[in-house]
């Protein structure tokens, strides 16, 4: 069996390969790239938010390199079917695999016994976007903002109840965060799916969500769900008017769904980077951008390294926060 280099040996023969203008000719034409079809593996079904960004992405890839972008969703195990598969693949550069939060950063610390390792088995290509957290209430509520709804759900602790896409997801531990920041005790509701707890808040069975606009954008318009703060540095350009945590006195409650782009371990350096360029060139397509800001997808188009270092940053930020709550998903 092969063996598969650690991260940090794999973004080193990245920027030493990237770094090497002095490579004769020759050498550089056997990494001519892309030259056939490349598999994009989305580790969720099709119309999910990471499928749409792979999607719309992977369309202006198309048309930029000259060669067809297949997009395979592979959901299931809490994406760690995607994630096997594209482990599994020749480390060539045209097998793809969309990696979020969950997959490159909760699952190491949700699974004891993970089916995949993903400082091992995946080289970082590039951090395709953001989407930040927004705390947001359905019809029932009554109340008018972020620090009303606090105040009300300090005064009943147990008694407010919360919708999640699951146990362990962005959602989740985004709104765990505010409960330990803001001092405050819910009961956690986990749904099999962000578009079926959205759904439930809306309809009035919940109260409320911790959730990205991709899930929740078409409820907020007709007022179905209301938009109370957004766990951002700054205020998103979709939702002008709502206020950040760090506005309302919570700096700390900080979160966004991470949605990355790998490939197999041990790729070529040279490979990876001219796929990030890419990559990067294609999220910047001002239809793609238009397309993106419509989701409430923040781009990106990171470096290799850029996007390591995120990871490790995110993980050092959430696992002990998953290990105070004993989570565990196996």
């Amino acid at each position: 069996m092969t063996r598969r280099r650690p991260l940090l040996q794999q973004l080193l023969a990245t920027t030493t390969l990237a770094a090497a203008p002095w490579l004769p000719r020759a050498a550089k034409a056997q990494f001519a790239y892309p030259s056939k079809p490349i598999r994009w593996i989305v580790p969720y079904q099709a119309g999910a938010g990471t499928d749409i960004v792979a999607r719309t992405i992977g369309a202006q890839l198309a048309i930029d390199s000259g060669q067809s972008v297949t997009i395979e969703n592979r959901g299931g195990g809490n994406t760690a079917l995607g994630a096997i598969e594209a482990a599994r693949a020749p480390a060539d550069g045209y097998t793809l695999l969309s990696a979020d939060s969950g997959t490159l950063v909760f699952n190491p610390a949700l699974y004891r016994n993970l089916s995949y390792n993903p400082s091992r088995d995946f080289a970082p290509v590039t951090l395709l976007g953001r989407l930040p957290m927004v705390l947001l209430v359905g019809p029932a509520s009554g109340v008018k903002d972020a620090r009303a709804f606090i105040d009300d759900a300090r005064a009943f602790p147990g008694k407010v109840s919360y919708a999640s896409a699951g146990t362990g997801s962005p959602q989740h531990l985004s709104m765990e965060l505010l409960e330990r920041e803001a001092g405050l005790e819910m009961v956690h509701v986990p749904y099999r799916s962000a578009a079926a707890a959205v759904a439930d808040v809306a309809g009035g069975q919940l109260p409320v969500i911790m959730c990205d606009l991709a899930a929740s954008r078409r409820f907020i318009p007709g007022g179905r769900l209301r938009p109370l703060a957004v766990a951002n540095p700054v205020r998103l350009a979709q939702l002008p008017r709502v206020p950040t945590f760090a506005e309302i006195g919570l700096p700390r409650v900080e979160a966004a769904a991470l949605l990355g782009l790998v490939v197999p371990a041990n790729t070529p350096g040279e490979i990876v980077s001219r796929l990030q360029q890419s990559v990067a060139s294609a999220i910047h397509n001002p239809a793609v951008l238009r397309r993106l800001a419509e989701f409430g997808v923040e781009p990106a188009g990171d470096t290799p390294s850029r996007f390591a270092a995120l990871l490790q940053g995110e993980s050092a930020r959430w696992h002990p926060l998953i290990r105070d709550l004993n989570l565990s998903l196996d």
